[in-house]
């Protein structure tokens, strides 16, 4: 995983003559991705996130790694939801300076089964975030990513930013008694460290988050904690040392209704269940 950064360290794009001249398709501006939205955590990166459906009014959202919950990696098969916290972030600006301490009430969903993700609840809505900061959430695509699209790794904790693309997906992603599900793998300029647990990973032509970044070969060892290896449908593994991953989070969004209430049981829903 990039862990949190303690057991980081520890671990360590003619026409003819005289015909009129072709025009050229328009090319896609990319958005401009900066770290307004991130936060900083505890030994983590993290994002407030909003969901496609969620009203100006509704208590915002931090997204950050099943791993980075602060009581603990949540066991193989476990699932958290509606917990207690009162855990803290650093809101970010623009140019990666914080502007603000956000609280959290609720862990409303934490898991590192199939996906590694923590959504909290916190204590202000979009809104008077956007009043008081001038900062808006960062919003959550709902649909799946394309390989090959250039995408942002923003670590707010950190305060880096890493440009690659989207190599492809993965079937399986084991590490240690962990397994993910169709995880993204980044090209190799996106060398995230410890500490880079948790960041929004952006499509730069949307500027939508896909993907919470979260893991990556270390030592070059197979299916080990910090070095995951890929697994696919005919149970070959491969290993790709000092190549990072990070989980899609277009699943988030169906499970939440109005109010950005969780509710896995609503149609559409993925995510695994407690």
């Amino acid at each position: 995983m990039n862990k949190p950064l303690l057991a980081a360290l520890s671990a360590v794009a003619l026409a003819g003559f005289g015909a009129p001249p072709a025009l050229a398709a328009p090319q896609a501006k990319a958005v401009t991705v900066d770290f307004a939205g991130t936060v900083s955590l505890s030994n983590c990166s993290g994002s407030v996130v909003r969901l496609p459906n969620s009203a100006d009014s509704d208590p915002a959202l931090v997204l950050s790694n099943g791993h980075c919950l602060e009581t603990g990696f949540p066991q193989p098969g476990q699932v958290i939801t509606g917990q207690s916290s009162s855990r803290t972030f650093g809101l970010l600006n623009s140019a990666g300076t914080k502007v603000a301490t956000l609280r959290a009430n609720q862990v409303v969903y934490s898991t590192m089964t199939d996906t590694d993700v923590t959504l909290y609840r916190l204590t202000t809505s979009y809104a008077a975030i956007k009043s008081s900061y001038g900062i808006n959430a960062l919003p959550l695509s709902d649909t799946h990513p394309v390989a090959g699209s250039s995408i942002k790794v923003v670590s707010g904790y950190w305060k880096r930013i890493y440009s690659c693309n989207a190599d492809g997906f993965v079937y399986r992603l084991k590490e240690g008694g962990w397994t993910w599900k169709d995880s993204l793998r980044y090209t190799a300029a996106c060398d995230t460290i410890g500490g880079t647990s948790g960041s929004p990973v952006i499509d730069t032509a949307t500027g939508k988050v896909v993907a919470v970044n979260n893991t990556g070969n270390e030592d070059g060892q197979s299916c080990t904690e910090n070095n995951p290896c890929e697994v696919d449908q005919n149970g070959k593994v491969t290993v790709r040392q000092g190549i990072n991953y990070a989980e899609q989070t277009y699943q988030i969004p169906a499970c939440f209704t109005t109010g950005n209430k969780l509710n896995l049981s609503a149609s559409g829903c993925t995510l695994p269940k407690p």
